[in-house]
């Protein structure tokens, strides 16, 4: 079932790899058949080099699992939300990138500061807030997925592919799952960026200063707006 999406969803999940992204097993990738309304993550605790694409189990988005041996991962309720309220998602990816993370354990979104950053998000990569004790102890993956929805409410998906979760870390999606991936690489090359400018800005002159709004639209709707021209465009 589904034997070219589990494909799919396998390469990316070596791209976490490929990329440095992950540490042991510490990330998992999605994609999901929209047709069928079926999902197919890398199953929990599995380590990547013992992966095969059969070892992806598929489920639905009520994360009943419909086909396979092994647990999906720990975090499937989270995909399973983002999913669900987001039709144009195709792909959910999580790490524990390092950058990324320094920003999600501090608590803060990550600020436009260059180009970088506008090429692939349309505005401050948003932080989640803090979860209450009673979300960490009920439906803690599911209430994962709440808190990304709010932090999202007034961006939506279509500029933004990525979430910080406070004290956890960052969660990127796309049309696919290798595409969601692409968005963590990205951002994680940003959060590092955006880092070492905040270093440098505050040990000159005191302060940071975002990026001007006029380059940043100017970026990100080459690349995304009504009128992209960047890259070669469909023949």
């Amino acid at each position: 079932m589904l034997e070219q999406l589990k494909k799919e969803v396998y390469e990316a999940n070596m791209l976490l790899v490929k990329y440095n992204l992950i540490t042991f097993t510490w990330g998992n990738v999605s994609g999901i058949d929209r047709e069928k309304g079926l999902v197919v993550i890398k199953p929990s605790g599995v380590e990547y080099d013992d992966l095969t694409p059969d070892m992806l189990p598929v489920l639905d988005l009520d994360g009943n699992v419909i086909e396979g041996d092994y647990k999906p991962s720990s975090d499937t309720a989270t995909h399973l939300e983002l999913y669900k309220a987001y039709p144009e998602i195709g792909g959910v990816c999580h790490t524990h990138s390092p950058w990324a993370v320094i920003y999600a354990q501090a608590g803060r979104g990550i600020t436009p500061y260059g180009t970088t950053h506008a090429d692939y998000f349309g505005t401050t990569i948003p932080c989640t807030r803090k979860m209450t004790d009673a979300e960490i102890k009920g439906e803690y993956e599911k209430e994962t997925g709440t808190v990304i929805l709010e932090a999202l409410k007034d961006i939506g998906v279509t500029q933004m592919h990525a979430t910080l979760v406070h004290s956890h870390g960052p969660f990127t999606w796309g049309d696919d799952a290798k595409s969601s991936v692409e968005a963590a690489v990205v951002l994680e090359q940003v959060a590092m960026m955006a880092y070492n400018t905040e270093m440098l800005m505050l040990n000159a002159n005191g302060k940071t200063e975002r990026m001007q709004e006029t380059l940043l639209r100017k970026h990100y709707d080459r690349k995304h707006g009504p009128n992209a021209y960047y890259g070669q465009g469909k023949k």
